[in-house]
């Protein structure tokens, strides 16, 4: 049986590298905060995937590629498969699921208009929470594009949270002609 972390354990420590870049490192550097946070993620990805794939043959394309994340290296991480996977065909993947775990404990309604009043507190404090919210999602989105380059796919990865805790990865493949 592999080393398993408790998901406790991993929930607070995400809690806390986005509390302590995006409130202390870098409080005034929102940008700089997400690319750190997202470069944590890749590293993370990209030796989870080393570890995953070391007994497999390469994969021989990206649908591959995309298939393995959605299956075997979502199931290692959440216990479950991607919820949905759709394409557009020319290199660009959405992976959707539906409960994704480490937003689970988020209750934001990204949807809000946070901008319709500026002086209504609970509508700037809104904003602030899908500021938040959003920081979240550098890390998960870093974990997809350091597993995908490992295995030789370089990539853009966003995510997409209209409806929590659903959560959408937008993966857009780089082309090397």
């Amino acid at each position: 049986m592999g080393r398993e972390v408790s998901e406790s354990c991993l929930e607070s420590l995400l809690t806390e590298i986005v509390s302590s870049y995006c409130n202390g490192f870098y409080a005034n550097k929102p940008e700089l905060a997400a690319r750190r946070i997202e470069a944590i993620g890749f590293q993370v990805g990209h030796q989870l995937s080393e570890r995953y794939t070391i007994d497999r043959p390469r994969f021989t394309d990206h649908l591959e590629a995309i298939k393995f994340i959605c299956k075997d290296f979502w199931s290692e991480l959440f216990k479950k498969q991607i919820d949905n996977l759709k394409t557009n065909h020319r290199g660009t993947f959405v992976l959707q699921d539906n409960q994704f775990r480490w937003l689970a404990h988020m209750s934001v309604d990204p949807s809000r208009d946070a901008s319709a009043s500026v002086q209504d507190p609970s509508a700037m404090a809104e904003n602030k929470a899908v500021q938040a919210t959003g920081m979240h999602l550098y890390f998960p989105c870093g974990i997809i594009r350091g597993a995908l380059s490992n295995l030789g796919i370089p990539c853009a990865v966003s995510a997409d949270i209209s409806d929590l805790p659903a959560c959408e990865f937008i993966t857009s493949f780089t082309f090397q002609i």
